[in-house]
């Protein structure tokens, strides 16, 4: 078994370029294929490691339809069986208070199967360990060639340090509706052939466990699109006969007001597609919603659902629950670039509110983003993370970093010349209609 030594040299390299160059290409690994520990015995962070290693190799050196041949589905099952157990049991918003004088805590957001980049941003901000936190903000799979490796080893890390070093949250594409028109339904069928369809499921199965959000230190708020709206509903008598009551829901826009982390807790999150109608609206808002600079909450017009929030909303928030700062993900170069009131994501983040209160965040780890791209003119932005330090953990410390190059020759597993570049205009009602 490979140790952390032997297998990766973590180098400090945030804002330049991370070069296969730099370092040789990993040996063929004697670990393959990958086998689950016997009865009785732990999950090692040597393991995870190894996984690592063997992941890294087999994506410069096999062809996708050879991956049971790195990680047998008996495997897979073992894992994702393990990871569920944790996921499903966290609540909706998770609360990381065990932040000690001598921790640090890492904040990563959108990553989208870019699985390189995940294993440069692993070694350049320190792997998870009992001193250093991870919590990652979604969006782990979807228009990159290795959506279901990433979202793998960040099970492992899961398992590996369960439950409390490593933290996966929801984003918008853990989902069945983006899984499918954005490549990584595809990428697993490719990947596991008959056995697909299994894995799949299973996948999603696994999303629907992923929590909404996170409060660390009691003084960061985090989520994959951010704020979200207050569920007034209205009872009325039923016929007599009939027991209960009936749940009428206000849809008027112009009565929408912020929700509370008590909501929040209370949403059932175990959907496979956030509804965009309906009384379980704050899931779809925790994850769809972006920042505005007008004031006031609104409906998400260009993506269909969820809501736009302006910086009164963001002050609301942070002072109502005593926060300093909100990191969000959810919108990369693709989206800033339709955004005008808003910075653009050239660094992998932007400070996108600054009130009384504190600050607004949106933080993107996926650089040179997406990786299929319908024209030939490429963003070439930076990825980003956030380390948080003691004694206060809401005083950002920002570390953007380049795309790992060269990178492996693959091809698409969706057809990103016709599917729209931004999620701004999905189909939700044909959703439903698939159900």
């Amino acid at each position: 078994m490979l140790t952390q030594s032997e297998s990766w040299t973590t180098t400090t390299c945030s804002g330049s370029s991370p070069s296969d160059d730099a370092r040789p290409s990993p040996p063929h690994p004697s670990s393959i294929p990958l086998s689950w520990p016997p009865p009785n015995a732990e999950l090692t962070l040597d393991w995870v490691l190894s996984l690592m290693s063997v992941f890294d190799w087999s994506s410069r050196n096999l062809a996708p339809s050879d991956f049971p041949s790195v990680l047998p589905v008996s495997v897979f099952d073992t894992l994702v069986l393990s990871a569920s157990k944790i996921l499903h049991k966290e609540p909706n918003c998770v609360r990381i208070d065990d932040c000690g004088e001598d921790s640090s805590l890492v904040v990563v957001g959108d990553v989208h199967g870019q699985l390189l980049d995940v294993l440069f941003l692993l070694r350049d901000a320190g792997f998870p360990s009992q001193n250093r936190i991870f919590v990652f903000n979604g969006d782990y799979v979807d228009r990159g060639a290795w959506g279901l490796e990433t979202f793998i080893l960040l099970l492992a890390w899961k398992v590996v340090l369960m439950p409390n070093r490593v933290y996966l949250l929801r984003g918008n594409h853990e989902s069945k509706y983006c899984t499918s028109v954005y490549g990584f339904e595809q990428e697993v069928m490719a990947k596991y052939g008959g056995q697909g369809k299994h894995v799949y499921r299973k996948c999603l199965g696994c999303f629907e466990g992923l929590p909404l959000a996170s409060i660390i230190a009691g003084r960061v708020y985090t989520a994959h699109g951010g704020l979200f709206r207050s569920m007034p509903i209205t009872p009325s008598k039923r016929p007599k006969g009939r027991k209960g009551r009936r749940i009428m829901l206000n849809q008027d826009s112009t009565t929408l007001s912020l929700g509370s982390l008590e909501e929040l807790c209370k949403a059932r999150r175990s959907v496979l597609d956030p509804p965009w109608e309906g009384t379980n609206l704050i899931p779809g808002d925790v994850l769809w919603s972006d920042p505005s600079m007008v004031s006031g909450l609104s409906p998400n017009k260009d993506r269909g659902i969820g809501l736009l929030w302006g910086p009164d909303c963001t002050e609301e928030f942070l002072r109502n629950y005593n926060l300093k700062l909100i990191i969000r993900s959810h919108e990369g170069p693709d989206a800033r670039e339709k955004r005008a009131d808003l910075s653009g994501m050239q660094n992998g983040y932007t400070i996108d509110h600054e009130v009384e209160s504190g600050k607004l965040i949106t933080l993107f780890s996926a650089p040179d983003y997406p990786q299929f791209q319908a024209t030939e003119e490429r963003y070439n932005n930076k990825g980003a993370y956030i380390v948080l330090q003691p004694p206060d953990f809401y005083t950002p410390v920002f570390h953007s970093f380049e795309a790992v190059t060269p990178r492996p020759k693959v091809n698409a597993y969706y057809s990103y010349e016709d599917v729209i570049d931004s999620d701004g205009e999905l189909d939700f009602s044909a959703a439903a209609e698939d159900g």
